[in-house]
């Protein structure tokens, strides 16, 4: 069973992560803080007495279920919004800001020079832009994993799906991220 204090500070530790997770699904800030705050809300209402090993993988689990389901009120929202508009569906672009690169408080992981720092910081905008362009599984199972830092078997489990099928989404988004990073000219 997780205390208080344990489940506090699983949450603490998550919220940027899971916030850039939202983020990067629903191109949306307030979507996105929404989101976030429904799973930490479920989280400690449903789940608050589990033991503390399992709370990442149920985390995950209702994170993208929430993400999830603000695309299906969202769906329905707009299909509502355009049978009863007056002048047949008339949509603005949405503001779209470019994503805050998430600090570490890690040494060594800011670069020592401004020079540095701003081509760092370009470089991560790039790749989180990159990111964002994934298809919806593929931006899923990769942040799971490889941001996460969850196996093949709780990624699958939270995605409900077979562990052959987050390999594939895997080594798909890695093999897309690698070409389009290349194509602007970012070596590993």
């Amino acid at each position: 069973m997780a205390t208080a204090k344990q489940l506090s500070d699983f949450l603490v530790s998550t919220e940027k992560r899971a916030y850039k997770q939202a983020l990067f699904a629903t191109r949306d800030e307030d979507a996105a803080l929404d989101i976030v705050q429904d799973s930490m809300m479920k989280l400690a209402d449903r789940y608050g007495n589990r033991p503390e090993e399992e709370l990442p993988l149920l985390f995950q689990r209702i994170l993208q279920n929430c993400i999830r389901d603000h695309f299906r009120r969202s769906k329905v929202r707009n299909m509502w919004t355009t049978l009863l508009s007056a002048f047949g569906g008339n949509k603005d672009d949405e503001d779209r800001d470019p994503l805050e690169s998430i600090a570490d408080d890690r040494p060594g992981y800011l670069a020592r020079t401004p020079e540095e720092q701003l081509s760092q910081g370009q470089t991560l905008q790039i790749i989180e832009a990159e990111i964002s362009r994934l298809p919806a599984r593929q931006r899923e199972a990769f942040l799971m994993r490889y941001w996460e830092d969850m196996n093949v078997a709780e990624t699958a489990a939270a995605m409900g799906c077979s562990e052959g099928s987050v390999k594939t989404h895997c080594s798909r988004a890695t093999h897309a991220l690698a070409a389009a990073l290349e194509k602007r000219g970012i070596q590993p």
